[in-house]
């Protein structure tokens, strides 16, 4: 009875949260099972099948967001846009919001490790209660549900020219006015267990960014971010031409 209530007390903020009351506590256990609690209890079921099946509805759902949200888009700026917006990041940022974190349940290495907080931990477990919800409630109220979390944050992609990924933005804009290629040096910090990176890049010997993040991939993309869009700033990017190059103007005086 003790277990039970324990875990009914973590059931019911991320239903909250949600917005959504799980049919049966059999699926909301394995939603939230991770591979390394799986393992240590004797080989329970992990939440990967529901991950697997979660990553479809969301890549569905957010195409369908993509294609009617911008008809005249061609098909590669779409495919930008959407992996700007469903990757391990993003997932990860919205399971932090709903509380994904405090509901997962790890092994004791994960525990000890800081899984609770790993981006990829997080985005997998978010994958895997859409695909529970999906199952339980049906296309009509998982699709409700990712329009809620995910429309805005296309919108707002869309909006700062995401659909373009930043280091491809910024090896392109590099290239073709700053007559160089990016280069990212690297620090870290921390135990092993929770580093934390710091990306410097730089074109041709001068600094144009830095970026912070739980990863490298992370860091050169904060980096590339604030390269590009101070670039942009002082030199005008105004659009994008047919073949996806980065169309950049001297600024008006």
């Amino acid at each position: 009875m003790g277990v039970r209530s324990s875990r009914l007390t973590k059931r019911l903020p991320i239903e909250k949260a949600l917005g959504i009351r799980f049919g049966g506590e059999q699926l909301y256990v394995w939603a939230f099972t991770h591979r390394s609690y799986a393992y240590e209890n004797g080989g329970l079921p992990t939440n990967e099948r529901l991950e697997f099946l979660g990553d479809a509805v969301l890549g569905l759902v957010i195409t369908d967001i993509i294609y009617r949200a911008f008809p005249d888009l061609p098909e590669g700026h779409l495919a930008k846009l959407r992996a700007a917006t469903v990757n391990m990041n993003v997932l990860a940022d919205v399971a932090r919001e709903l509380g994904v974190g405090d509901a997962v349940r790890l092994g004791r290495g994960e525990e000890l490790s800081g899984g609770r907080d790993k981006s990829s931990i997080l985005a997998d477990t978010l994958e895997a209660v859409l695909g529970a919800i999906y199952l339980d409630k049906g296309l009509t109220r998982a699709a409700a549900l990712i329009r809620r979390l995910f429309q805005a944050r296309v919108m707002e992609a869309a909006g700062r020219g995401a659909a373009l990924d930043y280091k491809t933005s910024l090896q392109e804009l590099a290239a073709s006015n700053l007559g160089g290629m990016p280069f990212y040096s690297i620090e870290e910090e921390g135990p092993d267990h929770a580093k934390r990176f710091t990306a410097t890049v730089s074109v041709a010997g001068t600094s144009y960014g830095t970026g912070k993040g739980r990863s490298k991939k992370e860091a050169e993309q904060q980096a590339a971010q604030e390269a590009f869009e101070s670039l942009a700033a002082s030199r005008m990017v105004t659009g994008t031409g047919d073949a996806g190059q980065t169309d950049v103007v001297p600024a008006e005086q």
